[in-house]
């Protein structure tokens, strides 16, 4: 696809979302940290890394993969209907394209969670998106609809089951977060050498792989991708201005839904709200609520940013008109700032996988170790950096007219 045909909102969210993730990853990395009962964020810190911590568990924490499906599902579905309506190949070949690049995202993502990242989440997509495509991309919007109801009523049953099962016990008291194995030791970054922590890496990247998106699909956590599916059949993103009331429906209930569903669970970690310390490693029911109200958030997330491009792209116009010019006439700065956040979309497995190039060597106990002496607060600073160095490299690229290096091989190996 040529630079002009693309759609500025899709490219924007990616960008947009790899800012959250790596700001969502940092707590993980502070690995000599106290982590409290979820075990995503830590405990310890003066009071601005106590805000911090505030702010990730009602914003960032499990809301931002919600945001990640979508847009993958989003993806794959441009993907095929590109392939198919441009005569490229039939249906079935696009399906078997798609399958190719599936296995080949499985692969990418063990060789990163092996190398660098134990949470790696690329072959975790790869391998839903190597079971969901063949299965609902040549759905109808009929069929795509009753799944996306199925897979709603499976996530909130699954989702309801701690509360469910406190209630029936009369445990009312085990309503607390989930005793959870703090993300640092997952991450494998209090490990000295490099080949010591590689185990670790690997257990976790199989597990996360192998595991947890088989057990997503049985949940309903496949839902999500379904609502991507079906989002760019109506290609929502690609024309903002034809689904307003839809976007703004979804902006400020998806974002409301999700930040109250986690604000429990940030105040008991701060220690505004009392949680039984007894019930911590019982049911987990903060953990589930923020979960299941996660996809909300992320839903909420892209609406935001359609509705943005679609205030953006009038603006532009009605310049235009001042001006009686046929070149949008911008301003400068913030056009370039928007145009570096969507390249770094555009090349957002690159700059994914450039988050952990840059995190493990300095943070990880093997390399310069830098993750015992961040803090909370720091350390969200120091990933907000290192996003701004992919920004920086994906424009430069974007200015070239060349593609991310990793996306430029795993379209050569898709296409043969």
């Amino acid at each position: 696809m040529r630079a002009a045909d693309r759609a500025l909102a899709p490219d924007l969210a990616r960008g947009i979302m790899l800012l959250f993730i790596v700001l969502s990853n940092t707590a993980f990395h502070l690995w000599r940290s106290a982590y409290g009962p979820s075990g995503w964020q830590p405990v310890t810190g003066g009071w601005p890394d106590h805000a911090v911590q505030f702010a990730m568990i009602t914003v960032l924490d499990l809301r931002i993969y919600p945001l990640f499906a979508f847009l993958f599902g989003y993806g794959m579905m441009q993907l095929f209907l590109r392939l198919t309506a441009t005569g490229a190949c039939d249906e079935r070949g696009a399906v078997k394209i798609l399958r190719r690049r599936s296995l080949l995202l499985i692969v990418i993502g063990l060789a990163h969670s092996t190398l660098l990242m134990a949470g790696d989440i690329v072959g975790y997509y790869g391998l839903l998106s190597l079971a969901l495509a063949p299965l609902f991309l040549r759905r109808s919007d009929r069929a795509l609809k009753w799944w996306i109801a199925i897979g709603a009523a499976q996530l909130v049953l699954v989702s309801a089951q701690p509360v469910v099962s406190a209630l029936l016990q009369g445990e009312l008291g085990s309503l607390g977060d989930a005793g959870a194995e703090p993300g640092a030791a997952a991450y494998g970054a209090g490990e000295e050498s490099w080949f010591a922590a590689a185990g670790t890496r690997v257990t976790t990247g199989l597990f996360i792989t192998f595991v947890a998106a088989p057990f997503s699909l049985i949940g309903g956590g496949y839902v999500i991708f379904l609502l991507g599916f079906r989002a760019a059949r109506r290609r929502i993103l690609e024309e903002p201005g034809r689904h307003l009331p839809l976007l703004r429906r979804t902006a400020v209930l998806g974002i409301a839904v999700g930040w109250l569903g986690a604000l429990p669970a940030a105040l008991a970690h701060v220690g505004a709200l009392d949680v039984p310390a007894d019930a911590q490693s019982e049911t987990g029911a903060l953990t589930a609520l923020r979960e299941v109200t996660g996809y909300g958030a992320g839903l909420g997330y892209v609406a935001v940013v359609a509705l943005f491009v679609h205030w953006w792209n009038g603006r532009a116009a009605r310049r235009r008109t001042r001006e009686g010019t046929k070149t949008a006439v911008v301003a400068p700065p913030a056009s370039m700032a928007i145009s570096a956040v969507a390249a770094v979309g555009k090349r957002s497995l690159s700059s994914y996988l450039a988050h952990s190039l840059l995190f493990a060597p300095l943070l990880a106990a093997w390399g310069l170790g830098m993750g015992a002496r961040l803090t909370s607060a720091t350390m969200a600073l120091f990933g907000v950096a290192v996003w701004l160095v992919t920004v920086a490299g994906a424009y430069a690229l974007e200015r070239r007219g060349r593609r991310g290096p990793v996306e430029a091989v795993l379209r050569r190996l898709m296409y043969r």
